[in-house]
């Protein structure tokens, strides 16, 4: 396995975090939805859009942490989290995903939510966020919307997720 390099994105990465993106899922809709969060200043959190490097520099991977809400309460969406054919299946998704939580814990988040493999996310601590009556404002399956508290012992919302606007929910 590959050592990564993580770190947050800069605005020299941004092409680079769109060719990621574009080329780990079948259309342009999430790289669209990455500018779109990088637009929005109600979603975006500096430090929380994570690449990984490869040895020789390359960018290979690239997770997002962005602002949500539950019951108006500040929470994180895990999304989307990318690496590029080539690199999949080294640990690049795992090192940004585990450099974002380590951000986003150092910044006082405490829920983190994610809608994905219910066989990939709990090897972080994800667990079903029905777990705290956490649900998304559409139909998902319980096993697929999962959470992770980063402060044990703050609380933690419960009721509907509302999303960014970018992502159209």
């Amino acid at each position: 396995m590959p050592t990564w390099t993580t770190r947050p994105e800069t605005p020299a990465d941004i092409p680079a975090v769109r060719e990621i993106v574009t080329a780990a899922f079948p259309t342009a809709e999430e790289a669209d939805l990455v500018d779109a969060l990088r637009a929005d200043p109600q979603a975006w959190i500096d430090g929380l859009s994570v690449v990984a490097e490869a040895a020789d520099s390359t960018l290979a991977g690239h997770a997002l942490f962005t602002r949500c809400h539950v019951d108006g309460a500040p929470a994180l969406a895990l999304a989307p989290v990318a690496v590029l054919p080539a690199f999949q299946r080294q640990g690049a998704g795992a090192a940004v995903i585990r450099a974002g939580l380590d951000t986003a814990r150092s910044l006082g988040e405490n829920l983190v939510l994610v809608l994905g493999h219910p066989e990939y996310y709990p090897k972080f601590g994800f667990a079903p966020a029905s777990r705290w009556s956490v649900r998304a404002p559409f139909e998902v399956p319980d096993e697929a919307l999962m959470g992770l508290t980063l402060a044990p012992g703050r609380p933690v919302p419960s009721g509907v997720i509302a999303y960014a606007a970018p992502f159209g929910v």
